[in-house]
């Protein structure tokens, strides 16, 4: 009997410390996304980058990184916001990719723009080495990297890539 009870003791104490982990993975201490440091300035950048609005959209994706300087996201739209307004944000632009890819190395859409911008500027093995990753993380993106690298044209839509949290 005593055997029991100790085996019963056991599972209950067992179950209580399962059902305790549970609870605490399952709820967090972090805020809702919109009321992380930058947040709001990031989903307002998204929406003027879909509009067409890049250098609106640049100052919210840097307001963003001010606050916060670990969006990736914020990084990859910063620096596709940057490469929309012309070849002499190239440069910047791809600061901002590699960045974006430093924090998050499986952000696809990072290495889509990446890709696109390296063929803008003519390097196509380096595009060519972000299709090869692209293709291991997002198969559609890849194709579209791929037919823009053959075309050497930029393909329309990559401002719909952009998601706001």
């Amino acid at each position: 009997m005593t055997a029991n009870i100790i085996r019963i003791t056991t599972l209950v104490v067992a179950f209580m410390f399962l059902a305790t982990t549970a609870l605490a993975a399952g709820s967090s201490s972090r805020p809702p996304s919109d009321s992380r440091p930058g947040v709001p300035e990031y989903n307002s950048g998204v929406k003027l980058m879909q509009k067409g609005k890049y250098t609106k959209a640049q100052k919210k994706f840097e307001a963003a990184l001010k606050k916060n300087s670990n969006i990736a996201d914020a990084y990859n739209n910063l620096g596709y916001s940057l490469r929309k307004q012309g070849p002499t944000n190239f440069g910047k632009a791809l600061t901002n990719y590699n960045r974006a890819i430093e924090l998050d190395p499986n952000l696809a859409e990072a290495y889509m723009y990446r890709g696109v911008l390296h063929m803008l500027m003519g390097n196509e093995d380096k595009a060519l080495a972000d299709h090869k990753t692209l293709a291991r993380l997002n198969r559609n993106l890849a194709d579209a990297l791929q037919a823009a690298i053959a075309s050497g044209e930029e393909p329309d839509g990559l401002d719909g890539l952009a998601k706001k949290w």
